[in-house]
């Protein structure tokens, strides 16, 4: 459609549709822009080989249906502008995990916590406090409240968090086991502790008492 206009009207109604739920209109969206954010994806040479511009937008994608409840459009242009925000942050994001995993040597890297102390440390990891009356209490806490908010996530950010945040396994070991690239891993983990903090809600006002 050549008409600016015309492609405005569409567009803007797609996005009215959007925000409401409609999935085929946010399909449709992004369809239309999701090459050119792609094209415009700055990943720098170092990275290339462990962070490919598939993995990004898919997990850009994710993240649009995710988050298109809250998006206010503001203008014709503004829709492209957030999807890119979105891809963005996930390069981002992706690249300074990649950076801490060089450092420190991993034979000198602490052992993670296991079993339930696993989300003890996870929930500290998001922000919450560990000030409970026992260590035992902020345990079994932290492991329903997880349990409940990582069962709402989608799949893969779910399977990354459950591989790396409890049961300890290394970004190189998480990726090999879901078949995907290191920098993939990293940007799912980053988005499902997004996620995990929305989803738990007041929930993390539990350990700040």
């Amino acid at each position: 459609m050549n008409n600016p206009k015309a492609t405005s009207f569409v567009e803007d109604a797609l996005l009215s549709k959007a925000t409401g739920g409609d999935i085929d209109a946010l399909s449709a969206l992004l369809n239309h822009h999701g090459p050119q954010v792609r094209q415009e994806l700055s990943i720098g040479k170092q990275w290339r080989s462990v962070l490919d511009a598939d993995d990004v937008m898919q997990v850009t994608y994710i993240e649009a249906f995710l988050q298109i409840g809250r998006f206010v459009p503001k203008g014709s242009a503004s829709f492209l502008a957030w999807l890119r925000r979105i891809a963005q942050n996930n390069v981002r994001d992706a690249v300074k995990a990649l950076e801490r995993e060089k450092r420190p040597p991993p034979s000198k890297r602490i052992q993670p916590p296991r079993g339930d102390d696993s989300y003890v440390a996870l929930y500290e990891l998001l922000g919450a406090t560990s000030t409970t009356p026992s260590r035992a209490a902020a345990r079994q806490e932290s492991k329903r409240i997880l349990g409940a908010a990582i069962a709402r996530l989608p799949q893969d950010y779910a399977t990354a968090v459950r591989l790396h945040d409890l049961e300890g396994r290394t970004g190189p070991e998480v990726a090999t086991a879901m078949g995907r690239s290191r920098g993939a891993t990293f940007m799912l983990l980053a988005r499902a502790h997004d996620r995990l903090r929305e989803n738990m809600g007041a929930a993390t006002n539990f350990f700040s008492h």
